[in-house]
């Protein structure tokens, strides 16, 4: 089984939700900045309870904001 890396569309999202900042998409999924920051970065991977969160700050599915890629 080979290893992977989860990759998100935070960024692009936030973008599309009227440029949402940071800070309020954190207020709304329940985390600091920061942690959206390393999330968006690929510096953080975030719990199942935070990704969930996120995914319904923005009313999408899960898979509309995270997804995963095999790496060699």
């Amino acid at each position: 089984m080979g290893k992977f890396i989860i990759r998100n569309r935070i960024r692009r999202l936030r973008f599309d939700s009227e440029e949402m900042t940071q800070q309020e998409l954190a207020n709304r999924a329940g985390c600091t900045r920061q942690t959206i920051i390393a999330i968006e970065q690929g510096k953080y991977v975030p719990s199942l309870e935070l990704a969930f969160g996120i995914a319904r700050s923005f009313d999408v599915p899960l898979e509309r904001v995270f997804h995963c890629e095999e790496i060699e």
